[in-house]
Protein backbone atom coordinates (compact mmCIF):
# COMPACT_ATOMS: atom_id res chain seq x y z
CA UNK A 1 0.00 0.00 0.00
CA UNK A 2 1.34 3.43 -0.90
CA UNK A 3 2.24 5.81 1.88
CA UNK A 4 -0.39 8.52 2.24
CA UNK A 5 0.70 12.01 1.31
CA UNK A 6 0.91 14.56 4.11
CA UNK A 7 0.68 18.33 4.05
CA UNK A 8 2.39 20.86 6.32
CA UNK A 9 0.13 23.43 7.96
CA UNK A 10 -0.14 25.38 11.22
CA UNK A 11 -2.43 24.95 14.23
CA UNK A 12 -2.65 26.45 17.71
CA UNK A 13 0.27 25.13 19.76
CA UNK A 14 -1.94 24.37 22.77
CA UNK A 15 -4.15 21.97 20.80
CA UNK A 16 -1.48 20.41 18.56
CA UNK A 17 -1.22 16.70 19.33
CA UNK A 18 -0.75 13.63 17.16
CA UNK A 19 -3.98 11.86 16.32
CA UNK A 20 -6.18 14.96 16.71
CA UNK A 21 -8.82 15.09 14.00
CA UNK A 22 -10.42 18.34 12.90
CA UNK A 23 -12.50 19.82 10.11
CA UNK A 24 -10.83 22.80 8.48
CA UNK A 25 -13.28 25.74 8.56
CA UNK A 26 -11.40 28.18 6.33
CA UNK A 27 -10.44 31.79 7.06
CA UNK A 28 -12.77 32.99 9.81
CA UNK A 29 -10.83 35.93 11.31
CA UNK A 30 -9.97 39.32 9.85
CA UNK A 31 -6.63 39.17 11.71
CA UNK A 32 -5.46 36.49 9.25
CA UNK A 33 -5.65 38.76 6.21
CA UNK A 34 -2.27 40.49 6.77
CA UNK A 35 -0.41 37.66 8.53
CA UNK A 36 2.98 36.62 7.14
CA UNK A 37 2.24 32.86 7.58
CA UNK A 38 -1.36 33.03 6.31
CA UNK A 39 -0.68 30.83 3.27
CA UNK A 40 0.65 27.99 5.44
CA UNK A 41 -2.19 28.31 8.00
CA UNK A 42 -4.85 28.27 5.30
CA UNK A 43 -3.58 25.72 2.80
CA UNK A 44 -6.18 23.02 3.50
CA UNK A 45 -9.51 22.46 1.78
CA UNK A 46 -12.45 23.98 3.60
CA UNK A 47 -14.90 21.43 4.99
CA UNK A 48 -12.52 18.44 4.85
CA UNK A 49 -11.53 16.36 7.84
CA UNK A 50 -7.81 16.03 8.69
CA UNK A 51 -5.71 14.08 11.20
CA UNK A 52 -2.44 15.33 12.71
CA UNK A 53 0.24 12.71 12.01
CA UNK A 54 3.30 14.63 13.26
CA UNK A 55 4.22 17.79 15.10
CA UNK A 56 7.32 19.57 13.88
CA UNK A 57 9.47 20.54 16.84
CA UNK A 58 11.01 24.00 17.17
CA UNK A 59 8.62 25.51 14.63
CA UNK A 60 6.38 28.11 16.24
CA UNK A 61 5.07 31.43 15.04
CA UNK A 62 3.33 34.25 16.91
CA UNK A 63 -0.37 34.46 16.20
CA UNK A 64 -2.99 37.01 17.27
CA UNK A 65 -5.70 34.31 17.27
CA UNK A 66 -3.97 31.48 19.18
CA UNK A 67 -2.75 32.38 22.70
CA UNK A 68 0.61 30.62 22.72
CA UNK A 69 1.42 30.80 19.00
CA UNK A 70 0.96 28.26 16.22
CA UNK A 71 2.99 25.10 15.63
CA UNK A 72 3.86 23.43 12.34
CA UNK A 73 2.22 20.04 11.87
CA UNK A 74 1.92 17.33 9.23
CA UNK A 75 -1.65 16.36 8.42
CA UNK A 76 -3.38 13.89 6.15
CA UNK A 77 -7.00 13.58 5.19
CA UNK A 78 -8.81 11.54 7.83
CA UNK A 79 -11.23 8.69 7.13
CA UNK A 80 -14.88 9.44 7.84
CA UNK A 81 -17.40 7.08 9.41
CA UNK A 82 -20.72 7.43 7.58
CA UNK A 83 -23.91 5.65 6.60
CA UNK A 84 -24.38 4.78 2.94
CA UNK A 85 -26.84 2.69 0.98
CA UNK A 86 -26.25 -1.02 1.66
CA UNK A 87 -25.88 -1.77 -2.06
CA UNK A 88 -22.93 0.67 -2.27
CA UNK A 89 -21.17 -0.67 0.83
CA UNK A 90 -18.51 -2.78 -0.86
CA UNK A 91 -14.95 -2.60 0.46
CA UNK A 92 -12.53 -0.85 -1.93
CA UNK A 93 -15.30 0.47 -4.16
CA UNK A 94 -15.48 4.14 -5.17
CA UNK A 95 -18.53 6.20 -4.30
CA UNK A 96 -19.67 9.76 -4.83
CA UNK A 97 -21.20 10.94 -1.56
CA UNK A 98 -24.54 12.71 -1.79
CA UNK A 99 -26.56 14.07 1.13
CA UNK A 100 -29.90 12.41 0.55
CA UNK A 101 -31.84 12.92 3.78
CA UNK A 102 -33.07 16.26 5.14
CA UNK A 103 -34.43 14.84 8.43
CA UNK A 104 -32.38 16.74 10.99
CA UNK A 105 -34.26 15.16 13.91
CA UNK A 106 -33.35 11.61 12.90
CA UNK A 107 -31.07 9.70 15.30
CA UNK A 108 -28.79 8.78 12.37
CA UNK A 109 -28.58 12.28 10.88
CA UNK A 110 -24.97 12.89 12.08
CA UNK A 111 -23.88 9.66 10.37
CA UNK A 112 -25.77 10.43 7.16
CA UNK A 113 -24.27 13.94 7.08
CA UNK A 114 -20.96 13.52 8.92
CA UNK A 115 -18.59 16.41 9.57
CA UNK A 116 -15.72 16.56 7.13
CA UNK A 117 -17.44 15.04 4.13
CA UNK A 118 -17.84 17.09 0.96
CA UNK A 119 -21.12 16.63 -0.89
CA UNK A 120 -20.41 15.16 -4.31
CA UNK A 121 -16.89 14.22 -3.17
CA UNK A 122 -15.26 10.99 -4.32
CA UNK A 123 -14.41 8.41 -1.65
CA UNK A 124 -13.27 4.82 -1.37
CA UNK A 125 -15.12 2.51 1.00
CA UNK A 126 -12.22 1.49 3.23
CA UNK A 127 -14.08 -0.87 5.50
CA UNK A 128 -17.67 -1.95 6.02
CA UNK A 129 -18.16 -1.59 9.78
CA UNK A 130 -21.61 -3.20 9.96
CA UNK A 131 -25.28 -2.34 9.96
CA UNK A 132 -26.65 1.09 10.80
CA UNK A 133 -26.94 1.60 14.56
CA UNK A 134 -30.60 2.67 14.16
CA UNK A 135 -33.35 1.86 11.66
CA UNK A 136 -33.59 4.45 8.89
CA UNK A 137 -36.73 6.55 9.31
CA UNK A 138 -37.16 6.51 5.52
CA UNK A 139 -36.90 2.72 5.36
CA UNK A 140 -33.62 2.65 3.44
CA UNK A 141 -31.18 -0.23 4.01
CA UNK A 142 -27.98 1.43 5.28
CA UNK A 143 -24.50 0.23 6.25
CA UNK A 144 -21.94 1.91 8.47
CA UNK A 145 -18.68 2.36 6.56
CA UNK A 146 -15.32 4.08 6.76
CA UNK A 147 -14.82 6.39 3.79
CA UNK A 148 -11.39 7.51 2.62
CA UNK A 149 -10.97 10.47 0.24
CA UNK A 150 -9.78 9.62 -3.27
Amino acid sequence: MAKEKTKVTLIGATIAREGLEFVYEGITCAECENCKVRKVCHNLQQGKKYRIVAIRSNTRHDCPIHHEAVAAIDVMEAPIVALISADMAIANSRVSYEFSCPRTGCRSYRLCRPDGIIEGGKYVVGEVLGNAPDVCERGRPLKLVELRPV
